[in-house]
């Protein structure tokens, strides 16, 4: 009896996984890189202008960098608030994971999604859900790093 609910098991789940691959969209690799390649460097573009815009506005290099992080990101904010981030990830894939933009839109798109359970037990609580493993494992490296950095120093290695 045991057998047999092992084997019923077995092509129930080959059968699933024949439906699954049937209707699974055939995804082109060198066109998903290719779109990737476009919205990130459109992103990066548009990062650039707005560099180039504040340094021609004379705020000198450090201010210029600072604006231009701060624009990105209330950029992305905005986009994501209005829905139309998620057009350009479904679009571009990848590529709209660059760094500034990406994370701002992780930590926004948390906080509309749990915005219905309420300020405290949603946004507070989840608002951080994708952007934490990033924030804790991208500190823990850059301490490691450093760690390691000062030890060589200490060595003469470096």
């Amino acid at each position: 009896m045991k057998e047999k609910n092992v084997i019923n098991e077995k092509k129930r789940n080959e059968k699933y996984n024949e439906y699954v691959e049937s209707v699974t969209p055939k995804a082109s690799c060198l066109k998903n890189c290719i779109k990737a390649f476009i919205t990130g460097g459109l992103i990066c573009t548009y990062g650039q202008l707005l560099l180039e815009i504040f340094k021609w506005l004379d705020f000198g290099k450090t201010d210029a960098a600072l604006f231009t992080t701060i624009c990105m990101i209330l950029t992305s904010i905005i986009l994501t608030g209005f829905g139309i981030y998620p057009l350009i990830t479904s679009f571009g894939g990848a590529g709209s994971l660059v760094p500034i933009t990406g994370f701002a839109n992780s930590v926004v798109a948390t906080a509309i999604e749990y915005k219905k359970e309420g300020q405290v037990f949603g946004i507070g609580c989840k608002i951080f859900t994708i952007a934490g493993p990033v924030s804790l494992y991208g500190i823990l490296a850059s301490w490691i790093a450093g760690l390691l950095y000062w030890v060589l120093k200490l060595v003469g290695v470096m």
